[in-house]
């Protein structure tokens, strides 16, 4: 009898011992499936119908910021040139308001997504040169009405600056 006791608490030490080990392999098949779908998403990813236009663009040579207040001066106001391609949206004007840069797409989508969800037409540009997702809130053919958007946008995004695209 003692016999059966000790062999059955020795069988039980072993079950518990073997099933209470956490799996690597259960990490590494949930890191690869995850990996797997990336791929596919990025393979699926709606190609452009029409190729993408680059448009070139010259420095400006103006490195001042002021804040604009009436009837300031506007080539005080800092302005940054940039060559980029649209990727998402109907097409930048001259003047831009930037709220975001991201080396990720999906992080770019994002903001995109917040920024369309307070009304603005959001779109989203990439600079292949620095390898830059550029978030536009909004594009303007005059400077005035950019900078204008620009120091609203600036009360939720401190950050925001304005592209200059030719």
């Amino acid at each position: 009898m003692k016999k059966f006791f000790v062999m059955g608490l020795g069988l039980s030490a072993a079950f518990a011992m073997t099933s209470c080990k956490s799996s690597e392999s259960a990490y590494k098949k949930a890191y690869e499936k995850a990996r797997q779908q990336q791929v596919v998403a990025t393979e699926q990813e709606p190609a452009l119908t029409q190729t993408p236009t680059l448009v070139e663009v010259s420095p400006v040579t103006s490195t001042t910021t002021t804040p604009v207040t009436g009837n300031q001066d506007m080539s005080s106001v800092r302005v940054q040139s940039e060559n980029v391609t649209v990727v998402s949206g109907s097409g930048l004007k001259a003047y831009s308001v930037v709220c975001g840069s991201f080396s990720l797409k999906a992080n770019a989508e994002g903001l995109q997504n917040t920024l369309k969800n307070a009304g603005y037409n959001a779109q989203i540009a990439y600079n292949e040169a620095k390898n830059m997702y550029r978030v536009i809130a909004s594009t303007f053919d005059d400077k005035s009405a950019a900078v204008q958007s620009r120091g609203t946008l600036r009360a939720t995004y401190p950050d925001a600056w304005l592209l200059w695209t030719k």
